[in-house]
């Protein structure tokens, strides 16, 4: 049976493509596999986030679990047996015997869940401040944006440790442990909004004079709804920028604070915890008790710091 020829009015069926195919296609997807030192940096962050992710199914061993430490393993060598026990451990262990390898990515977890907390917590704080700041304007603009200013006065790191003192000093004494992870989280997070306000604030200036923005005013829309349906979604992409460079700055700060004494505890050590305590024995031999942990905070910081600014080149028109 032969097939009916098609005449000139018969319409062509065409297959749309996909999302996942569009996506795939896209010049973001495109710039990306193009880049090769972004390539090798979201892998190395995706790998990292998974180890910390699901440390307690990688770790050999629960590193703060008293019951299974051992004290005659302290101060093993990497990949050297125990001269007591006969135990190898990939990167020795530390005094406690702890096995510096799952310390790593015990800490890991602990250095992005602070990281990713406060850098969530500061883009909310400066978009909801920069855009009122932006629309809104007057005398709660020049509020907002002088008190922006007269913090960029101070480093960072120095507001971050007096926002810390203060929080932990009204904290009652039996919950400080408990709430310090939760303080770090607030105290980098304040540190850090100003960023995203002047950024938000800047954009949000140039956006409400458009004629979108105008329309959504004669149709009745309340100035909320106009600052989140409408002015929102047009000033994120500059913030996911600075997102992603500011969770390198966090990883970063909160490493310091822990590094000063003043950050993660220790029944909850974090990678800067972990550099503060190797810090001790470096000058009697027991090198890899700092060296591991610091080459894994360098590696981390530094991949999500190429990565973010890979995205910023690439969400740039200006640059292309």
């Amino acid at each position: 049976m032969t097939d009916m020829p098609q005449s000139p009015d018969t319409p062509i069926a065409v297959k749309d493509p996909s999302r996942l195919k569009l996506a795939l296609d896209s010049d973001f997807i495109y710039t990306f596999k193009r880049s090769p030192v972004a390539v090798v940096s979201f892998v190395v962050v995706v790998i990292m986030v998974l180890a910390a992710i699901f440390a307690p199914l990688i770790a050999p061993y629960n590193p703060f679990d008293p019951g299974s430490l051992n004290l005659m393993n302290g101060f093993s060598k990497p990949m050297e047996p125990n001269q007591f026990t006969g135990d190898i451990f990939w990167l020795g262990t530390d005094d406690q015997g702890r096995d510096v390898f799952s310390t790593i990515l015990y800490g890991m977890r602990i250095s992005l869940f602070v990281g990713a907390a406060a850098v969530l917590f500061a883009m909310v704080l400066g978009i909801t401040l920069g855009l009122i700041a932006g629309y809104v304007g007057g005398w709660t603009e020049t509020i907002i944006m002088r008190t922006a200013d007269v913090q960029l006065t101070f480093p960072a790191i120095l507001v971050a440790m007096l926002i810390f003192g203060v929080a932990k000093g009204i904290t009652p004494v039996e919950y400080r442990d408990q709430m310090a992870i939760w303080v770090l989280i607030i105290a980098i997070g304040l540190s850090d909004w100003v960023q995203f306000a002047r950024v938000v604030r800047g954009a949000t200036l140039v956006e409400k004079n458009k004629e979108y923005v105008q329309a959504a005013r004669l149709i009745g829309r309340t100035s909320p709804a106009i600052m989140l349906r409408h002015i929102l979604p047009n000033v994120l992409s500059p913030v996911l920028v600075i997102a992603t460079i500011s969770l390198a700055l966090a990883i970063i700060a909160e490493a310091t604070l822990s590094f000063l004494g003043v950050g993660a505890p220790p029944t909850q050590p974090s990678l800067g915890t972990l550099i503060r305590i190797g810090q001790g024995f470096l000058f009697s031999g027991e090198w890899w008790i700092l060296l591991f942990p610091a080459v894994t905070l360098l590696t981390l910081a530094l991949s999500v710091n190429l990565l973010g600014d890979w995205l910023r080149d690439a969400l740039n028109p200006r640059l292309r």
